[in-house]
């Protein structure tokens, strides 16, 4: 009976040694362990922190760039609509193509200009034409006047103030270019205007001196004499049915099949709803391709010696605007000498404050 109490209080004593033992380890466990754990909590739970208030900042970043961007878009509609006739489809997302007017009869235009006292003689005098004659198309009669001096007159009367207003366009943006090139610092607003005109005139890696070369006016005179070349004053299909006044070439677009084409030739005649697309899409031909870099070169050679351009002088250097080459450019010095367009070349749009009348 001894034997075997003897080895039950040595279990007992066995047992409560591992007891005191484990309670012993987890005391130490607790005390050694709590701490770290409660610096790896605060430490998540900082690092939490820290990408919650990084994630905030960069959504605030986001959105201060997206007011700034928005800010800058409405101040480049704002200076645009200050001015009523210097619109830019690539600020304003919109296109005078969108239209589509009716057609007016030559015998009601003749009238229109006849009570504005719209005449090219008063134009050669004054020097100033009414942006207000604008036409969209062309009238049908137009190629039925017996006359070649009434149609001429009258073709010239129709294509002048489109192409006198898309080179006032090009002469304000030009005088902003050189504001902001004369400027010691460039404002965010100057760069968010520099970029859309590097775009609108294919320049690439920001070059200045390029695009002061690309933005510039095409003579009133060249672009009279090419309008009347390439439509027989107003006469042709392409001119009647697509408003194309300049002959342009497309691939791609939308446009006019020509009736005789060359075998393995597939171009299109270039097809417009209203003119005045016409004549914005022919002054960008000529002041990007690369066909054209000589008369860009010489024209700018003017501005430098000069200060005017002087159109029988550049009109050599459209020699590859036709397949007929030198010919080509003998046949629109012709036109503009017998027709005297260059008394247009210096001519104006007429300020809206003004009238016609009181010019005479």
């Amino acid at each position: 009976m001894k034997k075997k109490s003897f080895k039950k209080n040595q279990a007992n004593n066995n047992l409560n040694f591992f007891k005191t033992l484990l309670s012993s380890l987890i005391v130490i466990l607790i005390f050694s362990v709590l701490p770290s754990l409660t610096n790896f909590i605060k430490s998540n739970l900082s690092s939490n922190e820290v990408v919650l208030n990084s994630s905030k900042q960069s959504f605030d970043q986001i959105l201060d760039k997206k007011n700034k961007k928005k800010k800058i878009t409405q101040d480049l509609i704002k200076d645009r609509f200050s001015w009523n006739i210097f619109e830019d489809i690539e600020v304003f997302g919109k296109d005078e193509d969108d239209e589509d007017p009716q057609r007016l009869s030559a015998s009601t235009i003749e009238e229109l200009f006849k009570e504005n006292g719209y005449n090219l003689d008063t134009v050669k005098k004054t020097k100033l034409v009414n942006a207000g004659n604008q036409l969209t198309k062309l009238p049908k009669e137009l190629k039925n006047i017996e006359s070649p001096k009434k149609r001429k007159k009258l073709f010239i009367k129709i294509v002048l103030p489109l192409i006198i207003e898309e080179n006032l366009k090009i002469r304000f943006d030009r005088k902003k270019l050189f504001e902001i090139l004369n400027k010691n610092n460039t404002s965010t607003r100057d760069k968010a205007w520099l970029e859309l005109k590097f775009k609108q005139y294919g320049v690439n890696n920001n070059d200045l001196a390029k695009l002061k070369i690309r933005m510039d006016e095409i003579p009133v005179s060249i672009a009279i004499a090419q309008a009347a070349k390439e439509t027989g004053w107003g006469s042709s299909r392409f001119a009647q049915e697509g408003n194309a006044l300049f002959g342009q070439w497309t691939w791609s677009g939308e446009g006019i099949k020509p009736l005789e084409v060359e075998k393995g030739q597939k171009h299109k005649v270039a097809k417009f709803k209203i003119l005045k697309a016409s004549v914005r899409a022919y002054q960008r031909n000529l002041n990007t391709h690369s066909s054209y870099k000589e008369f860009r070169i010489e024209r700018a050679i003017q501005r430098d010696n000069e200060q005017k351009l002087d159109s029988l002088k550049l009109v050599k250097f459209l020699e590859k605007y036709a397949e007929t080459g030198k010919e080509y450019t003998e046949v629109l010095k012709k036109i503009i000498n017998q027709n005297s367009l260059t008394d247009f070349d210096d001519v104006d749009i007429l300020p809206t404050s003004l009238k016609m009348k009181n010019l005479i």
